[in-house]
């Protein structure tokens, strides 16, 4: 899904998997990132410790380059 939507909207997206004992460590906690499973656009947490669907994410980061100024769809 995200390979598909960085192409739908020209943008770079970065995934980052860990086993689950890191992101349930203190370390993890300290970063101040969410719980696995998440998704993120920049700061902005969209989803953190359940799935979502294709179509919803490609509404948020539609809403997101839409706040940017950045005219894409």
């Amino acid at each position: 899904m995200l390979p598909r939507l960085g192409k739908r909207f020209d943008i770079d997206i970065t995934v980052i998997s860990k086993p689950r004992h890191e992101f349930q460590s203190l370390d993890h906690d300290a970063l101040g990132l969410p719980r696995a499973p998440a998704v993120m656009i920049g700061d902005r947490v969209i989803v953190a410790g359940a799935d979502i669907s294709e179509e919803q994410l490609a509404a948020a980061i539609g809403l997101q380059l839409a706040e940017a100024g950045d005219g894409q769809p």
